[in-house]
């Protein structure tokens, strides 16, 4: 079976790509390498052992994406994680994060309802939920007002596929993330912001390998144990497992509804700095650091329950904190060799 994986040179779609392969799924990959590199594709292959086919393709260009499905009329499964994705940046650039994130979704599904069926695995996000109410976060949380133009598109988006799934042939499955971590064990491929990143454990790394002076962390009086924000952090090979489970659900016709959501968490929450001492137990280093104000979209705190994804799915994480940050910390090191 032929699999689209939009966004599939990044984060986390390299690592699903593995485990598709894994799984003996034919892959091809759309990414417009705004955010990643073409290298990923021999970490990709010395893992798997396979090239999987690849498009530089910007999901914006609706011919070009008419075009795609024209010659690849025959994928059965698309998972899309192509979006821009920093919470901090999208307070500052709000168009961007519509435009990608909103329009890329339509023009894909405007071909995929084309088909007489056609499955959707799509990358959303625990930032649906705002600053929920209770915790731990359950799939039938209230979607507050997004903290985020990032978090309103994922909302957004979610009712774009919803709409549309009511009178069409698409079957979809809204995976909610909460903070994904780590690398593969291998070291092969992992985390490779371009810039500055925007996302905590890069910059955990960065700072222990020198590239950073000191780690900001951004608010030290929030209502929580320490005064630092809580997330729950998961491991992205165990994240990248929970896809292949839910495509393969679309695909088996297991799913009781056109469109069903699921949480993708550990279900512990820790804070920021719990994760910074976490990161100087397994490195053995000590980390510069200074707490700074609150940034612009950030909730106080977000973890998951993640019982719906244990039960219906059959999928739990695996991988601790130590574990996830030890492993982006051996990915750390290899790339700066």
């Amino acid at each position: 079976m032929k699999i689209l994986v939009t966004g599939g040179l990044g984060f986390i779609g390299s690592h699903t790509v593995v485990e598709l392969q894994k799984e003996g799924y034919e892959v091809v990959i759309i990414d417009d390498l705004s955010n990643t590199s073409l290298k990923v594709m021999d970490g990709i292959e010395s893992i798997s052992g396979i090239v999987p086919a690849f498009e530089k393709l910007d999901l914006r260009e609706k011919g070009k994406v008419q075009d795609f499905f024209q010659r690849h009329s025959d994928i059965e499964g698309v998972i899309h994680f192509a979006a821009s994705k920093a919470v901090g940046e999208s307070v500052g650039n709000p168009l961007l994060y519509y435009e990608n994130n909103v329009n890329a979704l339509v023009y894909l599904l405007q071909e995929l309802q084309k088909k007489e069926t056609a499955n959707f695995i799509f990358s959303s996000s625990c930032t649906v939920y705002g600053q929920a109410e209770n915790m731990p976060i359950t799939e039938n949380a209230p979607i507050q007002v997004a903290m985020s133009p990032y978090g309103n598109t994922k909302q957004i988006g979610e009712e774009i596929i919803t709409d549309t799934a009511k009178v069409t042939g698409i079957n979809a499955i809204l995976l909610r993330y909460f903070n994904p971590i780590g690398a593969h064990p291998s070291a092969a491929i992992g985390e490779l912001p371009l810039g500055v990143p925007q996302n905590l454990v890069p910059f955990i790394t960065q700072t222990g390998m020198g590239l950073r002076k000191e780690l900001a962390v951004y608010g030290a009086d929030y209502p929580t144990a320490d005064g630092t924000a809580v997330r729950d952090y998961i491991h992205v090979v165990d994240l990248a497992k929970a896809h292949v489970i839910a495509l393969q659900r679309l695909l088996n016709k297991k799913n009781l509804e056109k469109v069903e959501a699921f949480n993708l968490g550990t279900g512990t929450g820790s804070s920021v700095l719990e994760v910074i001492h976490a990161f100087e137990k397994v490195s053995d280093k000590k980390l510069p650091y200074k707490l700074v104000d609150r940034r612009e979209g950030d909730v106080t705190e977000a973890y998951a329950n993640t019982t719906k994804a244990n039960t219906i799915l059959g999928w739990t994480a695996q991988s601790t904190l130590e574990e996830a940050l030890a492993s982006a910390w051996k990915w750390e090191q290899k790339i700066r060799e």
